[in-house]
């Protein structure tokens, strides 16, 4: 009795962490910058669109060089907030995180 719900905890935790690495897993990063960034286009206007850009690392696979107008950035940011909740839960982390530097620039560009 006692076994079975121990293997029971270990099948979810183990289900649970290869979610979580799924989540950090370099190509859906790259799905979810693309998708962003497309999405991005579609809302901003015309004028910014070519002023929205993503750029994977050739050597780091999580770290992504984003180029992206001033003017562009809340865009950018709704989109993520718009799909926050239908990305893994690392993945949304990790764009919580890119939104916090972000806004962090941003802040010290106007200073």
């Amino acid at each position: 009795m006692n076994m079975g719900i121990t293997n029971k905890m270990l099948n979810v935790i183990g289900d649970d962490v290869a979610n979580l690495k799924q989540g950090l897993d370099p190509e859906n990063i790259d799905f979810w910058f693309k998708k962003i960034v497309n999405e991005t286009k579609d809302v901003a206007p015309p004028w910014l669109q070519d002023k929205i850009n993503v750029k994977a690392d050739p050597l780091l696979p999580l770290k992504f060089k984003i180029d992206i107008s001033k003017r562009a950035v809340r865009y950018f940011m709704q989109v993520v907030d718009y799909n926050f909740e239908k990305m893994p839960y690392t993945t949304g982390l990790y764009f919580l995180k890119v939104q916090e530097i972000m806004s962090s620039e941003m802040d010290k560009s106007l200073v």
